[in-house]
């Protein structure tokens, strides 16, 4: 991080711990923790520069911006309905205060938060709040390592079941085992995921990952299998333990199906130089695609019941890179 940038960070955490905390403080009377942790987010992330203005057309709708502090609040505090959000609202005057309700009027009905919750997840209010973030902070450094891997998330919903297969069509021919005779042709194999992302743009790729709650397991850090029910999170974090960018899929999406898509949205974003993965990722075209995108891969090598390839000295020391990702994903 350059100094000045850093100045500008200072002076930032300097206005809002030294003047703005102290003044919310002296109007409610209360503040807690978790509530000084919004603040400090909130200002940070100026989220009401991003929200829709009323244009003056038709009924005046509620402040957005007082509506999308809410909407950040909700997450922060780990309230997971929007009825609780709106009791909270309605007996804590200091969170009222820090999204910007009045107190003297009445808080926006139920369903009003709903529908502008559901406008602000259709619109990806958070990501791209969270992309104008990284690309104003980071978006002219070098980042030496981006290290990417999946966490589990866990949901309430009731998982989908997978659609029975359909009945396949009869040809009359059937495909015969062993090795295709002298001049007979087979079909060709089918591409694979990977294969497929190679050739296809970041919009393609993310039409096809499955977003539906679902079953997942995997290996956690520790070597232990682990299922959940729920959905998969894949991060791409800096060395300095920021995300740099996330995908949402099915928790019984591969981790490696995520990887291309990270890649390209990272690129976007920021310049960095390697891309740090686990064995999970262990794959001739991810390793090709980081080549061509001018990175170095530095992805751990699946024996697969064969011999284990190890890193070079220099390579697996940058290789302890990764344990950012692990800080992350506990956290």
């Amino acid at each position: 991080m350059n100094h000045i940038l850093r100045d500008q960070v200072m002076q930032r955490w300097y206005v809002v711990q030294q003047e703005l905390i102290p003044d919310v403080l002296e109007e409610t009377g209360c503040l807690t923790p978790k509530l000084e942790q919004l603040i400090h987010i909130l200002e940070w992330v100026r989220i009401e520069e991003y929200t829709s203005s009323w244009d003056r057309v038709g009924r005046p709708p509620h402040e957005r911006a007082w509506l999308a502090n809410a909407f950040v609040a909700k997450a922060v505090l780990g309230i997971t309905t929007t009825v609780g959000l709106i009791e909270r609202l309605a007996i804590d005057r200091t969170l009222r205060r820090i999204c910007g309700f009045s107190r003297y009027r009445k808080l926006p009905s139920e369903a009003t938060f709903s529908r502008a919750f559901d406008e602000f997840a259709q619109s990806q209010l958070a990501e791209r709040v969270h992309e104008q973030l990284v690309k104003s902070y980071l978006g002219d450094q070098v980042i030496g390592h981006i290290s990417r891997d999946g966490t589990a998330i866990e949901a309430r919903e009731r998982p989908t079941t997978p659609m029975e297969p359909e009945a396949p069509v009869e040809t009359g021919v059937k495909r015969k085992r062993g090795r295709p005779r002298k001049g007979e042709k087979r079909p060709a194999a089918e591409e694979s995921p990977i294969q497929r992302q190679r050739h296809q743009t970041l919009v393609e790729m993310n039409a096809e990952i499955p977003r539906q709650c679902d079953l997942g397991s995997k290996c956690n850090a520790q070597g232990y299998k682990m299922s959940w029910n729920g959905y998969k999170l894949h991060i791409d974090t800096a060395d300095c333990g920021v995300p740099i960018s996330a995908l949402l899929s099915s928790a019984s999406l591969h981790d490696s199906r995520a990887a291309i898509p990270l890649s390209l949205m990272s690129a976007q974003r920021v310049t960095y130089l390697y891309d740090v993965m686990d064995a999970a990722y262990c794959s001739h075209e991810l390793r090709d695609h980081c080549r061509n995108q001018g990175h170095v891969p530095l992805i751990d090598h699946n024996p697969r019941r064969g011999e284990k390839i190890e890193f070079d000295p220099a390579e697996a020391v940058r290789y302890n890179e990764r344990t950012v990702a692990e800080r992350n994903r506990s956290e």
